[in-house]
């Protein structure tokens, strides 16, 4: 992605706003269908001014921090086991790869069976999603190093817990990142899919709350909340973090 702000960028979402806000006072549908720009800012001026806009969205960053961050420690540890042993990589990776093809909200059903209605089920949702993203990817990565730069690890003295956080894990981390990103994507998914479901307070519930209640303009905000969040997240931690990567090993 480019800078965040660039003026065609500005001014393209500018001029979605204005063709939204040109359509809704032509009322070519009622406003209960349809609402304006200023109807869906005002319903997000409610829900801020009463806190419940800013409690979902900390409830549903919380389970996604935790839910995320159980992903990548999960999904660098089996990444790597499935690169240094071929057994596991011949039965946990074609296991890995199946798993990887299952949407997250069909995880829902068995977190509400494993979990109950808790936010542990919603993090458990949240963390499959993301795990085998990180795993594929994290995997790549290591069968891609040099096995001479392995080797000649080994030969400086480097070995078992030292040659994974001092060789291979920098070595593959380019790759890494990527995993994080589609990760994050995932889990993002998963937890406001799992939220509207287990109806628990976060930026999911709201958005069913606003289906149950016919109010448009909340769910329509709402789902421009979770963009924004999305957007942000991508745009300030990872491809900065990607960017660094990517100028520290000169692939930039």
């Amino acid at each position: 992605m480019a800078k965040n702000f660039t003026p065609h960028r500005i001014a393209f979402y500018i001029g979605i706003v204005v063709v939204w806000q040109i359509i809704a006072m032509v009322g070519i549908w009622p406003d209960n269908i349809f609402p304006s720009p200023y109807e869906v800012a005002e319903d997000l001026a409610y829900g801020a001014s009463d806190g419940s806009l800013f409690y979902g969205i900390a409830s549903s960053l919380w389970r996604l921090s935790v839910g995320l961050a159980i992903a990548i420690v999960g999904g660098i540890v089996l990444g790597i086991f499935m690169a240094r042993m071929e057994i596991i990589n011949q039965t946990v990776g074609s296991l890995v790869l199946g798993l990887q093809s299952i949407p997250s909200i069909a995880w829902v059903p068995l977190a509400i069976l494993w979990f109950g209605l808790t936010d542990g089920g919603i993090i458990f949702v949240t963390a499959i999603g993301a795990i085998f993203a990180v795993t594929i990817n994290t995997y790549t990565g290591v069968k891609n190093i040099d096995p001479h730069f392995i080797e000649a690890a080994r030969n400086m003295g480097a070995k078992g817990s030292q040659l994974i956080t001092a060789v291979l894990i920098p070595a593959a981390f380019p790759y890494m990142i990527s995993g994080f990103k589609q990760g994050w994507a995932f889990a993002w998914r998963g937890v406001i899919g799992a939220e509207i479901l287990f109806s628990y307070l976060g930026l999911g519930f709201l958005l069913n709350a606003g289906r149950s209640l016919t109010d448009v303009s909340q769910v329509i905000g709402i789902m421009l909340v979770i963009m924004v969040i999305g957007l942000a997240v991508d745009g300030v931690i990872f491809k900065r973090l990607e960017n660094k990567v990517m100028s520290r090993w000169g692939l930039r």
